[in-house]
C-alpha cells in the first residue's frame, strides 16, 4: 500500500484533489491532501519557502507514513522536491505533476520567464502576495466553465516569501526516484531544468493530454498515472 501525499500548486488548498483522492482510496491506498501554510484555511498563518518544506515532512512524520509518494503539482514541486529527499527510506517515489522542480539556491522567482525582477515587482505591487489568475487565462488548458468557476473561487493570493526564498538541496535532484508529468496542453516539452534531469536513470516522463489542472480537468486519469507510477 501507497502513501500518497498531494500538495497543489500556488493558490490552492487541498480541495483540489478531491476528485482524486476517492480512486487512489479505492484502491487501497492511503491519500493524504496537504494544504501549505498561508494557503485556503491556512491563509492567516505566514509561510516562507521552507515553511512549505516543513509543513511536507511534518505531514509524513506526524503520520508516521511509509512507502510514502510525494506528489507535487505546479509550484510545489518545489518544495516537494526538498521534502523528498528530508523524509530518507519513507520515500517510495516524487511525482511532479506539470511542475517546477527545485533548483539549490534558486527559487520560483529566479526561473520566472519575464526575469526576477519583474515577477518580484508584482509581488510587491500586491502587498507581499502573487495575486491569482483570472477566468480569462484558463483558456485552451482543457477546462469546462464550471471547473474554471471552482478555480477562481477557490484561489487565495499566495504568500511572496514562499515564490523568492531560495531552494535548499542537499543531494542531485536526479538521485530521487521521480516520474515527470507533462501536461500537453501547458506546452510540448518540458522546460530545460526537468528535460536534464530526464536523462537520469532515476526519472521517467509520462504525458497527459490536457491542461495544467489535470486533477480537475481529467482526475480520473491523473488517478490511474499516480498509481501506475506508484508501483
Amino acid at each position: 500500500m501507497a502513501e500518497f501525499v498531494l500538495v497543489a500548486g500556488a493558490w490552492l488548498g487541498s480541495w483540489a484533489w478531491d476528485e482524486v483522492v476517492p480512486p487512489l482510496r479505492a484502491a487501497g491506498h492511503g491519500a493524504h491532501p496537504l494544504t501549505l501554510s498561508g494557503l485556503a484555511e491556512r491563509r492567516e498563518e505566514p509561510a516562507g519557502q521552507q515553511t512549505h518544506v516543513r509543513d511536507i515532512v511534518d505531514e509524513v512524520e506526524r503520520r508516521d507514513l511509509r512507502d510514502v509518494v510525494l506528489v507535487g503539482h505546479s509550484y510545489s514541486g518545489i518544495p516537494v522536491g526538498q521534502a523528498a529527499e528530508r523524509i530518507g527510506d519513507r520515500l517510495t517515489r516524487v511525482i511532479f505533476v506539470d511542475s517546477e522542480v527545485p533548483v539549490d539556491g534558486g527559487s520560483f522567482a529566479s526561473g520566472w520567464w519575464q526575469g526576477q525582477a519583474a515577477f518580484e515587482a508584482q509581488i510587491a505591487d500586491n502587498d507581499g502576495y502573487w495575486a491569482p489568475v483570472g477566468a480569462a487565462d484558463f483558456d485552451g488548458q482543457g477546462l469546462t466553465d464550471e471547473q474554471i468557476a471552482r478555480l477562481v473561487d477557490g484561489f487565495t493570493p499566495h504568500p511572496g516569501a514562499t515564490l523568492t526564498e531560495p531552494a535548499v538541496l542537499s543531494r542531485p535532484l536526479g538521485e530521487l526516484p521521480a516520474t515527470y508529468v507533462k501536461c500537453l496542453l501547458d506546452g510540448p516539452e518540458p522546460n530545460e531544468t526537468v528535460a536534464k534531469l530526464l536523462t537520469s536513470d532515476h526519472w521517467r516522463l509520462v504525458t497527459m493530454a490536457t491542461g495544467h489542472w489535470p486533477m480537475l480537468s481529467q482526475p480520473a486519469e491523473l488517478a490511474r498515472i499516480l498509481l501506475a507510477e506508484a508501483a
